[in-house]
């Protein structure tokens, strides 16, 4: 990643820290992916070779940036998906300042229903957002993913409670191989073959 990308993560990820250490609603939070979990996905993108991926949970658009700057070394694009307005329109800033708009297709509304809407095929689908309607999401998208396909979900270790029909959704689908990898707050990574 070039330094003034890293440089606007940096900044992305300060500007997150000091709102929601302000902010006590947990909806209104921007809950900004950890770094450390962002270098982690973009590095498997890469190995990946994946050229479209889904995300659900755009926030303001730390995630975003580490999956476009991956796709647009190939001419790929992420499908991003938000339900708030103020925070899409911070995303739209921060990947505009990067240069990476055009490797961005922004949806705005609830996940699970633009997730049906949608047509793919996508290699990858990375999950940030509501864990609970995860495991909905994941089976309108399974149809919807090329082969092999890598599935990816944040929050696997921090909210155990709540990822658990998930993970448990993914370890039950046809010869997937999958991990938690203790980085950040724990990054679910399944291979679809």
């Amino acid at each position: 990643m070039d330094p003034s990308t890293l440089g606007v993560l940096k900044r992305i990820e300060a500007e997150g820290l000091e709102y929601d250490d302000q902010e006590s609603e947990h909806g209104r939070k921007w809950l900004n992916l950890e770094p450390e979990t962002g270098h982690l996905l973009s590095v498997l993108l890469r190995l990946s070779r994946v050229h479209d991926v889904l995300e659900i949970g755009t926030s303001t658009g730390y995630s975003t940036i580490c999956i476009a700057s991956v796709l647009q070394e190939h001419g790929g694009q992420v499908t991003t998906i938000e339900r708030d307005p103020v925070k899409q329109a911070r995303a739209k800033e921060n990947v505009a300042e990067v240069g990476l708009s055009a490797h961005v297709d922004w949806k705005l509304g609830e996940a699970t229903d633009i997730v049906a809407t949608l047509s793919g095929p996508y290699d990858c689908v990375f999950f940030d957002a509501d864990r609970i309607s995860a495991p909905a999401q994941l089976d309108l998208i399974l149809p919807k993913l090329s082969r092999p396909a890598l599935v990816l979900a944040d929050n696997a270790l921090s909210h155990p409670e709540q990822i658990q029909g998930y993970l448990r959704r993914v370890d039950e689908l046809p010869g997937v191989a999958h991990i938690v990898i203790p980085t950040g707050k724990g990054l679910s990574v399944a291979h679809l073959p």
